[in-house]
């Protein structure tokens, strides 16, 4: 197999190695999948604006988020089911991302258990991405495993109150294979993903376990309960930004879910400046959502990014060729932003600015 030299050539491999199935569930978006298409055009609306002259001998990545240095300004974002894609999943990543000394978000949906993950790991770069449970004694035991097993932030998502309806999932009936498990939930209360007739099995667990009455007023039970920062993922407003900070929320990522939630809402890239001027210089911003090239990543950095996290990507990888494929997916990644940046001629990510673009 010759092996791909982008991002969208893995993707085109990963449906040939993917069930029917996975492949829906992992790639498909919420309802006519407007949002999801809207990730990725946004960015061809931005170019790039290049100072030259500049010398770009030597290019600076790290970055700074949450007072821990990462060696480049690109984490991967939380997925569900990664054991879909490949056998060793989660773990796989993990690997990859502790030798890159990045990020790692981990899902509460793993099919590998947060502990598991945390062994595979050299440094303490991964967050425990968090569905806040109607089972409040559920949650907190999750909490508390987080902590013990050295995760340092907790990522709660915010956007998804109600699961969004993916209708490939309708289709498919989606539930998981016998072979795998919510490895994180399993040895608390056996908790599955339920199979049902004429709906998506994720869809009925939302229903059934998520509580959809979560508030502002639930992060000071959070914060009361743990002395992890909290980083809250979903946020596509400036007002939820302010309130963000005055409720001492300590990072936030935009993202619209990677468009499966609700379709129709603004890009990612669209509502990340008026977030930035609202509460730049007072909390860590990160975006995800459309990230596919080098030159992606440089234009959210110079909205106000301080990084940038990839999802559908890191999937593609695992199903073509497992640690090696996410590897290779991060690397393509990496050596693109290099690139973008020399060209651009500005050899420090904390240099890169509005200035660099047009829109």
């Amino acid at each position: 197999m010759t092996q791909p030299i982008n991002l969208f050539e893995y993707e085109s491999l990963a449906k040939e190695k993917l069930s029917g199935m996975a492949w829906d569930y992992y790639r498909s978006g919420a309802l006519d999948e407007i949002t999801l298409r809207k990730n990725r055009t946004v960015f061809e609306q931005y170019e790039l604006y290049p100072k030259m002259l500049v010398d770009v001998s030597n290019i600076d990545l790290s970055t700074n988020i949450l007072g821990q240095t990462l060696s480049m300004p690109l984490g991967v974002a939380p997925m569900a089911f990664q054991c879909l894609a490949h056998p060793d999943g989660e773990k796989a990543t993990a690997k990859v991302l502790s030798d890159l000394k990045t990020l790692l978000i981990l899902s509460t949906l793993s099919t590998t258990s947060l502990e598991d993950v945390a062994a595979c790991q050299s440094h303490n770069l991964r967050w425990f991405q968090l569905y806040i449970h109607r089972d409040k004694g559920l949650t907190k035991a999750l909490v508390e495993r987080a902590e013990k097993a050295g995760y340092t932030a907790l990522c709660v998502t915010v956007d998804a109150p109600m699961m969004g309806r993916r209708e490939a999932d309708v289709r498919n009936q989606f539930t998981l294979p016998s072979h795998l498990q919510l490895a994180n939930l399993v040895s608390l209360t056996d908790l599955a993903i339920p199979s049902t007739i004429g709906e998506s099995g994720l869809f009925a667990y939302f229903q059934q376990q998520i509580d959809p009455s979560i508030t502002w007023k639930d992060l000071e039970w959070l914060q009361s309960i743990t002395n992890l920062p909290i980083v809250l993922k979903g946020i596509l407003r400036a007002d939820d930004a302010i309130l963000a900070v005055k409720n001492g929320v300590k990072g936030i990522i935009i993202s619209n879910h990677g468009g499966r939630q609700l379709d129709g809402v603004i890009a990612s890239l669209d509502a990340l400046p008026n977030i930035v001027n609202a509460v730049g210089d007072k909390i860590d911003i990160l975006m995800d959502g459309g990230i596919r090239r080098g030159t992606d990543i440089f234009k959210a950095l110079a909205l106000g990014a301080k990084a940038v996290l990839i999802g559908r990507p890191i999937l593609w990888g695992l199903a073509v060729n497992g640690e090696a494929g996410v590897n290779h997916i991060l690397q393509l990644l990496k050596d693109e932003l290099i690139l973008a940046m020399a060209l651009s001629g500005c050899p420090n990510i904390r240099k890169i600015n509005d200035s660099f673009l047009i829109k």
